[in-house]
Protein backbone atom coordinates (compact mmCIF):
# COMPACT_ATOMS: atom_id res chain seq x y z
CA UNK A 1 0.00 0.00 0.00
CA UNK A 2 1.17 3.65 -0.92
CA UNK A 3 0.42 4.81 2.13
CA UNK A 4 2.92 2.24 4.36
CA UNK A 5 5.87 3.71 2.01
CA UNK A 6 8.35 5.80 4.18
CA UNK A 7 11.09 7.59 2.60
CA UNK A 8 14.28 6.90 4.52
CA UNK A 9 16.64 9.53 5.31
CA UNK A 10 18.99 7.55 3.18
CA UNK A 11 18.06 8.65 -0.11
CA UNK A 12 18.24 12.24 0.89
CA UNK A 13 21.26 14.12 -0.78
CA UNK A 14 23.99 14.68 1.40
CA UNK A 15 23.46 18.42 0.63
CA UNK A 16 20.24 18.78 1.44
CA UNK A 17 20.89 17.08 4.88
CA UNK A 18 24.05 19.01 6.17
CA UNK A 19 21.60 22.17 5.30
CA UNK A 20 18.99 21.47 7.51
CA UNK A 21 21.16 20.84 10.24
CA UNK A 22 22.79 24.56 9.89
CA UNK A 23 19.13 25.67 9.33
CA UNK A 24 18.20 23.64 12.36
CA UNK A 25 20.94 25.57 14.03
CA UNK A 26 19.29 28.91 12.91
CA UNK A 27 16.18 28.18 14.11
CA UNK A 28 16.88 27.31 17.41
CA UNK A 29 19.04 30.80 17.53
CA UNK A 30 22.16 29.08 18.23
CA UNK A 31 23.15 30.97 14.91
CA UNK A 32 21.26 34.32 15.76
CA UNK A 33 20.97 37.46 13.34
CA UNK A 34 23.66 38.57 11.62
CA UNK A 35 26.22 35.55 12.84
CA UNK A 36 28.52 34.32 10.48
CA UNK A 37 27.94 30.32 9.66
CA UNK A 38 30.52 27.93 9.00
CA UNK A 39 32.27 28.19 5.52
CA UNK A 40 32.57 25.91 2.22
CA UNK A 41 35.76 24.89 3.89
CA UNK A 42 34.80 24.77 7.07
CA UNK A 43 31.64 22.48 5.94
CA UNK A 44 34.57 20.48 4.07
CA UNK A 45 35.89 19.41 7.20
CA UNK A 46 33.06 19.09 9.97
CA UNK A 47 30.68 17.09 7.52
CA UNK A 48 33.88 15.32 5.47
CA UNK A 49 32.10 15.74 1.77
CA UNK A 50 33.71 17.54 -1.15
CA UNK A 51 33.84 21.54 -2.15
CA UNK A 52 30.74 20.83 -4.51
CA UNK A 53 28.68 19.58 -1.61
CA UNK A 54 29.52 22.21 0.01
CA UNK A 55 29.14 24.49 -1.94
CA UNK A 56 25.18 23.03 -2.51
CA UNK A 57 24.93 22.82 1.22
CA UNK A 58 25.56 27.26 1.05
CA UNK A 59 23.24 27.75 -1.90
CA UNK A 60 20.35 25.53 -0.49
CA UNK A 61 20.46 27.58 2.46
CA UNK A 62 20.65 30.84 1.03
CA UNK A 63 17.86 29.75 -1.45
CA UNK A 64 15.64 29.30 1.38
CA UNK A 65 16.69 33.07 2.53
CA UNK A 66 18.07 32.24 5.68
CA UNK A 67 21.54 33.81 5.10
CA UNK A 68 23.32 36.77 3.04
CA UNK A 69 26.89 36.05 0.88
CA UNK A 70 29.07 38.67 1.21
CA UNK A 71 31.82 38.85 -1.17
CA UNK A 72 35.31 38.09 0.94
CA UNK A 73 33.87 38.10 4.18
CA UNK A 74 31.28 34.95 4.33
CA UNK A 75 27.63 33.94 4.92
CA UNK A 76 25.78 35.71 7.77
CA UNK A 77 22.18 35.04 9.36
CA UNK A 78 19.63 37.30 7.67
CA UNK A 79 18.23 39.65 10.45
CA UNK A 80 14.73 38.72 8.79
CA UNK A 81 14.47 36.15 11.50
CA UNK A 82 13.62 39.62 13.74
CA UNK A 83 10.30 39.84 14.27
CA UNK A 84 8.98 43.45 14.26
CA UNK A 85 6.43 44.48 16.81
CA UNK A 86 5.11 47.89 16.58
CA UNK A 87 4.80 49.49 20.24
CA UNK A 88 1.79 52.03 18.79
CA UNK A 89 -0.59 49.44 17.77
CA UNK A 90 -2.85 46.59 19.66
CA UNK A 91 -1.78 43.63 17.72
CA UNK A 92 -2.33 39.99 19.43
CA UNK A 93 0.82 38.32 19.24
CA UNK A 94 -0.78 35.49 16.98
CA UNK A 95 -1.35 38.05 14.20
CA UNK A 96 1.71 39.54 14.63
CA UNK A 97 3.68 35.92 14.04
CA UNK A 98 1.26 35.13 10.62
CA UNK A 99 2.03 38.73 9.78
CA UNK A 100 5.64 37.89 10.10
CA UNK A 101 5.54 33.99 8.06
CA UNK A 102 5.84 32.28 10.95
CA UNK A 103 3.55 29.81 13.27
CA UNK A 104 2.47 30.87 16.32
CA UNK A 105 1.07 28.70 19.38
CA UNK A 106 1.14 29.00 23.05
CA UNK A 107 1.97 26.69 26.84
CA UNK A 108 -0.28 27.68 29.51
CA UNK A 109 2.77 27.18 32.16
CA UNK A 110 0.71 28.04 35.35
CA UNK A 111 -2.89 29.45 36.35
CA UNK A 112 -3.82 30.88 39.68
CA UNK A 113 -6.06 32.95 41.15
CA UNK A 114 -4.76 35.90 43.59
CA UNK A 115 -7.11 37.06 46.62
CA UNK A 116 -5.06 40.50 46.20
CA UNK A 117 -5.25 43.23 43.46
CA UNK A 118 -2.15 43.82 41.50
CA UNK A 119 -0.77 46.90 41.01
CA UNK A 120 2.32 48.93 38.69
CA UNK A 121 3.62 51.89 37.78
CA UNK A 122 4.38 52.75 34.35
CA UNK A 123 5.89 56.26 33.39
CA UNK A 124 5.26 57.62 37.06
CA UNK A 125 1.41 56.62 37.18
CA UNK A 126 0.13 53.70 39.30
CA UNK A 127 -2.34 51.43 38.09
CA UNK A 128 -4.31 48.95 40.46
CA UNK A 129 -6.55 46.10 39.63
CA UNK A 130 -8.60 45.01 42.66
CA UNK A 131 -9.07 41.47 43.74
CA UNK A 132 -9.76 39.00 42.59
CA UNK A 133 -7.59 38.56 39.75
CA UNK A 134 -6.32 35.40 37.99
CA UNK A 135 -2.98 35.22 37.33
CA UNK A 136 -2.01 33.15 34.07
CA UNK A 137 1.87 33.05 32.21
CA UNK A 138 2.24 32.00 28.82
CA UNK A 139 5.13 30.80 26.66
CA UNK A 140 4.59 32.26 23.35
CA UNK A 141 6.47 30.20 20.76
CA UNK A 142 6.82 30.70 17.02
CA UNK A 143 7.67 27.94 14.76
CA UNK A 144 8.51 26.17 17.62
CA UNK A 145 10.98 29.03 19.01
CA UNK A 146 10.10 30.21 22.18
CA UNK A 147 9.39 34.18 21.78
CA UNK A 148 8.45 35.70 24.78
CA UNK A 149 7.34 34.58 28.37
CA UNK A 150 4.00 36.91 29.29
CA UNK A 151 2.83 37.00 32.66
CA UNK A 152 -1.30 38.26 33.14
CA UNK A 153 -3.12 39.35 35.58
CA UNK A 154 -6.83 39.78 34.73
CA UNK A 155 -9.78 41.09 36.22
CA UNK A 156 -12.22 38.70 37.45
CA UNK A 157 -14.65 41.39 37.89
CA UNK A 158 -15.04 41.79 34.14
CA UNK A 159 -14.25 38.15 33.45
CA UNK A 160 -15.29 36.10 36.34
CA UNK A 161 -14.82 32.02 34.98
CA UNK A 162 -12.00 33.01 32.40
CA UNK A 163 -9.90 30.08 34.32
CA UNK A 164 -12.80 27.70 32.81
CA UNK A 165 -11.24 28.95 29.23
CA UNK A 166 -8.90 27.87 26.94
CA UNK A 167 -6.35 30.19 27.82
CA UNK A 168 -3.61 28.76 25.30
CA UNK A 169 -6.02 30.65 22.35
CA UNK A 170 -5.98 33.95 22.21
CA UNK A 171 -7.07 36.12 25.29
CA UNK A 172 -8.46 38.81 22.96
CA UNK A 173 -10.71 36.62 21.42
CA UNK A 174 -11.60 35.48 24.29
CA UNK A 175 -12.55 39.08 25.95
CA UNK A 176 -14.67 39.93 22.68
CA UNK A 177 -16.44 36.81 21.85
CA UNK A 178 -16.99 35.33 25.85
CA UNK A 179 -17.42 38.59 27.49
CA UNK A 180 -17.94 41.23 25.10
CA UNK A 181 -14.99 43.46 26.25
CA UNK A 182 -13.28 45.71 23.62
CA UNK A 183 -9.81 47.10 23.93
CA UNK A 184 -10.12 50.58 24.53
CA UNK A 185 -6.48 51.35 25.30
CA UNK A 186 -3.03 49.49 26.15
CA UNK A 187 -0.41 51.28 28.59
CA UNK A 188 3.28 50.52 28.19
CA UNK A 189 6.44 50.49 29.19
CA UNK A 190 9.45 49.27 27.31
CA UNK A 191 12.89 48.24 28.95
CA UNK A 192 16.29 46.32 27.90
CA UNK A 193 17.12 43.66 30.02
CA UNK A 194 19.09 40.52 30.17
CA UNK A 195 17.13 37.84 30.50
CA UNK A 196 17.72 36.38 33.50
CA UNK A 197 19.02 32.73 34.16
CA UNK A 198 15.93 30.88 35.79
CA UNK A 199 13.69 31.96 32.31
CA UNK A 200 16.73 30.42 30.24
CA UNK A 201 14.99 26.60 30.10
CA UNK A 202 11.62 28.19 29.12
CA UNK A 203 13.77 29.76 26.30
CA UNK A 204 15.98 26.75 25.78
CA UNK A 205 19.30 28.28 25.70
CA UNK A 206 21.90 28.33 28.38
CA UNK A 207 23.57 31.71 26.88
CA UNK A 208 23.10 35.64 27.92
CA UNK A 209 20.42 36.52 26.36
CA UNK A 210 19.02 39.80 25.59
CA UNK A 211 16.19 40.96 25.89
CA UNK A 212 12.93 43.65 26.33
CA UNK A 213 10.72 43.52 29.64
CA UNK A 214 7.54 44.85 28.74
CA UNK A 215 4.77 46.19 31.15
CA UNK A 216 1.76 47.14 29.97
CA UNK A 217 -2.01 48.25 31.65
CA UNK A 218 -5.31 47.18 29.25
CA UNK A 219 -8.07 49.15 29.47
CA UNK A 220 -11.60 48.35 27.96
CA UNK A 221 -13.75 51.44 28.87
CA UNK A 222 -12.57 54.84 30.38
CA UNK A 223 -10.34 54.33 33.51
CA UNK A 224 -11.78 50.06 33.24
CA UNK A 225 -8.39 48.28 33.83
CA UNK A 226 -8.90 44.75 32.07
CA UNK A 227 -5.61 43.13 32.63
CA UNK A 228 -1.92 43.79 33.54
CA UNK A 229 0.54 42.80 31.71
CA UNK A 230 4.08 41.63 32.87
CA UNK A 231 6.23 40.09 29.41
CA UNK A 232 10.22 39.32 28.50
CA UNK A 233 10.57 39.18 24.66
CA UNK A 234 13.65 37.56 23.27
CA UNK A 235 16.20 40.46 22.50
CA UNK A 236 17.66 38.00 19.75
CA UNK A 237 14.18 37.93 17.81
CA UNK A 238 12.24 41.03 18.44
CA UNK A 239 12.75 44.66 17.41
CA UNK A 240 10.51 47.12 18.51
CA UNK A 241 9.37 50.24 16.43
CA UNK A 242 7.24 53.38 17.44
CA UNK A 243 5.54 56.07 15.75
CA UNK A 244 5.91 59.57 16.44
CA UNK A 245 3.27 62.37 15.39
CA UNK A 246 4.38 65.99 15.47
Amino acid sequence: MLENIRISKDFLPKYYSISQKIIDRIRAGELPPGAKIPSENEIIKIYNVSNTTARKVLLEIEKGGWISRIKGRGSFVNTSNIVNRSATKVLSFTKNMRQAGLVPSTRLLDIKTIRKGMSITISGRNYNIREPVCKITRLRIADEIPMMIENRYISLKFCLGIENENLEDSLYEIYMNKYNLQITQIDQSLESIIIPEELNKHFQTDKIVPGFKVQGVTFCGKELILEIEESIYRGDRYKFTIQAVP
